[in-house]
């Protein structure tokens, strides 16, 4: 076996056969009472510029859709660790259910097909995929959502003395950076972690990262003042609009409406409804990309599974 200068041998590790890549109406609502944001919201179509479905990312599926191919190259290294055990310290299974995964071809390294199984890779430095989804070989980095309750400021130290996030993971050794903010008014999903070219990404525009809210707003929005809010409305510091926005239910004194939208600019969601004449009286999110919050309390925080941060970090080409 030759070896090249950065230590990887000349090993054929049968990369030959890379993979290429192949508006409704408002829901009726009650005679007089209060709209409420939160779980068992009726579910309908949402309305906006292409009447696409409600969601800010795309269905799952058991399999995902293979990556951009590249051109063959050698990922073997000489000194490296054999790619099964890689994979089962990661938690993928059993050192011989790693191997079935490589044998049937699922298994990426560095964007390359790996069938051979005496293949060795430097897990510090390569990147590993697996039906698409992007495995985590550090496990020093953590991923955690938070469900921010209202009141709380979206930082680690607060000089006004008002409840902070540190508060809620003074127990966690980590240095953790929260991606992005929810204001001290409003309440929900926040991404946590320790993985700075992750929490990079997640807010870069360039990865369009889309965020979805629960939003009560006073008043009935009606399906003129919600196409207003997909085509833009004029702010201060220029055009904002919506993805999508779908009315959840409604009463002729308040609103629910789900939002989807890629902005990130402060205060968005309320400064948006405020110019269209509805004042925000709530506000949730409950998604952001693929990670949805689903029934976890407010003040509670969990760390991301294998599948859902491998979700997540192919969102952001990781």
């Amino acid at each position: 076996m030759s070896s090249s200068g950065n230590g990887r041998g000349g090993r054929q590790n049968g990369a030959g056969r890379s993979r290429g890549q192949g508006g409704g109406q408002p829901a009726r609502g009650g005679t007089g009472g209060r709209p409420q944001a939160g779980r068992g919201a009726a579910r309908g179509p949402a309305r906006g510029a292409r009447n696409e479905p409600p969601r800010g990312a795309r269905p799952e599926a058991a399999r995902r859709e293979p990556r951009e191919a590249k051109p063959d190259i050698d990922v073997h290294t000489a000194d490296g660790v054999r790619l099964q055990k890689v994979l089962a310290q990661a938690g993928l299974g059993s050192r011989r259910a790693c191997e079935q995964l490589i044998e049937q071809g699922r298994v990426e390294v560095d964007g390359q097909i790996v069938l051979e199984l005496g293949v060795r890779i430097d897990p510090n430095v390569q990147s590993v995929h697996v039906d698409g989804l992007r495995i985590q070989l550090d496990d020093s980095k953590i991923t955690i959502i938070f469900n921010k309750p209202l009141g709380v400021v979206s930082s680690m130290d607060d000089p006004e003395g008002r409840p902070c996030l540190a508060d809620f993971f003074k127990n966690r050794s980590e240095r953790l950076f929260h991606v992005g903010r929810l204001d001290q008014d409003s309440e929900g999903l926040l991404i946590l972690t320790n993985d700075g070219e992750l929490a990079n990404r997640l807010t870069h525009p360039k990865y369009g990262i889309a965020k979805t809210y629960l939003v009560e707003v006073e008043g009935r929005v009606t399906p003129r003042v919600g196409d207003a809010l997909v085509h833009g409305v004029d702010l201060d510091d220029g055009l904002a609009r919506l993805d999508r926005y779908r009315v959840v239910d409604s009463t002729p004194q308040a609103s629910l409406v789900e939002v989807i939208l890629h902005e990130g600019r402060n205060r968005i969601v309320r400064r948006m409804f405020d110019a269209v004449g509805h004042k925000v009286t709530r506000l949730v999110r409950v998604q952001m990309g693929p990670i949805r919050l689903n029934d976890l309390p407010p003040g509670r925080h969990r760390v991301l599974g294998k599948t859902e941060l491998g979700t997540l970090m192919s969102a952001v080409g990781l």
